[in-house]
């Protein structure tokens, strides 16, 4: 230790072993992260495919997640290891840009690192295992497109993009009602698409849960629910060809912002003072009659006596309705989000066939629903489940499931599931490597050996056997050259995916196999790491 002074002349210690530092370089250093990056493959490996395992997280506030999204597992997660980080971050990009296949690109990103492993021990750089990859990728996304087909849907023929949902439901808790909720995703996406520009606005489709009741009870709604009910329970609670004056205006006499005393010492001052209060609500009241509304939607709340005073008034009001419903409400209704009672006019009204308040079980469980609204562009999920977990749940399938319609819409190519896309690029790669002269042919064929891991995982949670399994498929594939056999998981006894109706977006393939060729080679040039040590 050395004594110092700085600049003002106070004194400090210098320590010489400055905080040791721990370090790990060269091929111990990618071994070390190869391992990090096996470690979350394997968890998620589990969780893949129809029979694929749930996980069960529990967060340090006690609350309990059960899911095989791999999205939010791994979100779920506490990672420190920072190679572990960017698995995390992998499966995050996946869910951003295709919403599903977030388990498979992880599951896939794995099986690279580990045979990038044996590489390593045989000696061969990093670089060129990562750009023998990097061409493997491209032959493997370029065959891709080339077993795809494109699949014609409309507004009247559904069917194919059902199909599709329901491989993505197939692998999901809910997979028991996975015809109906696919059913009800592709209709809520069709509903809000634009089928000229191929676009979906997914903040359009709102999800709702409610416990109790069952999965079956689950149902779309054309127009909004909001988990409110009318403000007096005297107010009508059916009002049909409504005209909704939505305000984010407290419905109370306006409190001056200085700090104020009033001197109230006789009853007649009193009385005016209450008589001035109800004569300036009255007028907000005629005011929302005058300009023709029969219901007001509030962000605020408003006392009892206004409460009171609107029921004698006929003039039906929710309040305490959240901003994000306030907006939703307003693009179903094609109303206009009024601030101040001054600038309500009838154009700024929005307008709903029916209106309705729908109460659940034996409980004073009630909820409204906004339908046969002026523009019907904004529709609503409603999920039942036995329990919380269950429609947390079946929210997140629901989501990939209206991702999968989403991405159809933009691009309607189809790969088939079961693995089957994954083994015709393994043998594509595999035979492609041989017109590589150079060391690259290495990685290439690793590349391959990568891919069949997927189908693997498949068969092993089928709990079939998986090395049997996956060399009868892929020897059947290269004797028929047929590119659609894969892993029959649900034991049906053919593994043709065309016949078993097993679909899965070309978008979410390809950008599967890209993500994971990307990480694995920023993994793969990572030689030191340098790490505070810990105290």
């Amino acid at each position: 230790m050395a004594l110092a002074f700085d600049e003002y002349g106070r004194p400090f210690i210098i320590i010489k072993e400055q905080e040791q530092k721990s370090r790990l370089r060269g091929l111990e250093a990618q071994k070390a992260n190869i391992s990090a990056g096996k470690a979350v493959a394997r968890i998620l490996r589990t969780s893949l495919g129809p029979k694929g395992m749930d996980k069960m997280l529990q967060s340090p506030d006690g609350d309990v997640t059960v899911t095989n999204d791999g999205a939010t597992i791994l979100e779920q997660m506490d990672v420190d290891n920072q190679i572990a980080k960017l698995m995390v971050e992998l499966s995050r990009s996946q869910d951003y840009e295709i919403g599903d296949g977030t388990t498979g690109v992880v599951v896939m990103a794995g099986a690279l690192l580990e045979q990038a492993e044996k590489l390593l021990e045989r000696g061969i750089h990093p670089i060129r295992i990562a750009e023998g990859y990097e061409m493997a990728s491209r032959i493997a996304v370029e065959h891709l497109e080339h077993i795809s087909q494109k699949f014609e849907f409309s507004v009247s023929n559904i069917e194919p993009l059902v199909q599709t949902c329901m491989t993505t439901l197939s692998s999901k808790i809910v997979n028991r009602c996975k015809r109906m909720l696919a059913e009800i995703a592709v209709k809520a996406v069709l509903a809000v698409a634009d089928l000229e520009r191929k676009d979906v606005n997914l903040d359009l489709i709102k999800i709702e849960g409610k416990v109790g009741g069952k999965l079956e009870d689950t149902e779309l709604v054309y127009g909004i629910t909001v988990d409110k009910d009318m403000s007096h329970p005297q107010m009508p609670k059916r009002i049909e060809d409504a005209k909704i004056a939505i305000l984010t205006c407290p419905f109370e006499p306006p409190k001056p912002k200085t700090k104020h005393k009033v001197d109230i010492d006789t009853v007649e001052k009193f009385q005016t003072l209450r008589q001035q209060e109800q004569k300036y609500f009255d007028d907000m009241v005629q005011k929302c009659k005058d300009v023709g509304a029969t219901l007001v939607i509030c962000q605020w709340g408003f006392d009892d006596e206004a409460n009171h005073l609107l029921m004698h008034r006929n003039l039906p009001a929710v309040r305490w309705v959240g901003g994000v419903e306030l907006e939703l409400i307003a693009i179903a209704t094609g109303g206009r989000i009024v601030p101040r009672f001054q600038e309500l006019t009838p154009e700024k009204l929005g307008r709903a066939g029916l209106v309705r308040e729908k109460s659940f079980g034996t409980t004073k469980d009630r909820m409204l629903y906004i339908e046969q609204c002026a523009n019907s562009r904004a529709v609503t999920i409603f999920i039942r489940g036995g329990n919380k977990m269950i429609i947390e749940e079946t929210k997140r399938s629901l989501h990939d499931a209206l991702c999968v319609a989403r991405n159809l819409i933009r691009n309607n190519s189809i790969v088939y599931g079961g693995g089957s896309a994954e083994i015709s690029c393994s043998i594509a790669v595999e035979a492609a490597a041989d017109r590589y002269p150079g060391i690259e042919q290495y990685a290439i064929r690793s590349f391959a050996e990568a891919l069949d891991s997927v189908p693997m995982a498949l068969a092993e949670n089928s709990g079939l056997q998986p090395i049997d399994t996956l060399t009868a498929v892929k020897s059947q594939q290269i004797k028929d050259s047929n590119p659609y056999c894969g892993i029959d998981c649900n034991d049906v006894g053919m593994n043709d995916m065309q016949e078993q109706n097993v679909f899965e977006t070309l978008i979410g393939k390809r950008q599967q196999i890209f993500l994971a060729t990307q990480v694995v080679k920023m993994i793969l040039k990572i030689d030191d790491v340098i790490a505070p040590s810990d105290y």
